[in-house]
């Protein structure tokens, strides 16, 4: 019999998070998700791999066909005295013409918007970043989510106390 279940591959499972949105999930109904790259200065590498960033706050637009990651907060990096960085600066981000068009196309529908869920190093060390094409929840959306979430746990002591 075939398992049901997606695969991961090795490449999706060995990556280190950086930097991941929680509140993303809560806050938006996810509809579909894309891997970018970033164009990123030394020190901002370094200061990730410190573990300094933070991108609950920010989002993604696209602006004159480039996709651009607004309001993320990079540490600055202790050690870099000559070269230091911004740290809200905007950082591009780089994805193919036809995912750009893609992106432009979800936005410019109602409500919708690009939301960065987690920012990681890939397997090869190369800073990742995954946006999602979210429309906004309403606070009745948002309490089924949590009454879902609360059954899934029940149901998961109920089976365990059983089993």
């Amino acid at each position: 019999m075939m398992d049901m279940a997606k695969k991961k591959t090795a490449e999706e499972l060995n990556y280190k998070v950086i930097a991941e949105n929680r509140r993303a999930r809560y806050d938006y109904a996810i509809e579909d998700d894309l891997e970018c790259g970033v164009i990123l200065l030394g020190s901002e590498v370094k200061s990730m791999r410190v573990g300094q960033t933070n991108i609950a706050e920010s989002y993604a637009a696209v602006e004159d066909g480039e996709l651009w990651l607004v309001n993320s907060y990079v540490a600055p990096y202790k050690n870099s005295k000559m070269f230091p960085h911004e740290e809200r600066r905007r950082r591009k981000l780089l994805a193919s013409n036809k995912e750009l068009a893609k992106l432009w196309a979800a936005t410019a529908k109602k409500g919708m918007t690009l939301v960065p869920l987690v920012m990681y190093f890939n397997h090869k060390g190369y800073v990742k970043i995954k946006i999602g094409i979210a429309k906004g929840k309403q606070n009745h959306d948002k309490r089924a989510s949590d009454a879902k979430r609360d059954w899934g746990r029940q149901k998961a002591r109920l089976l365990r106390d059983r089993g």
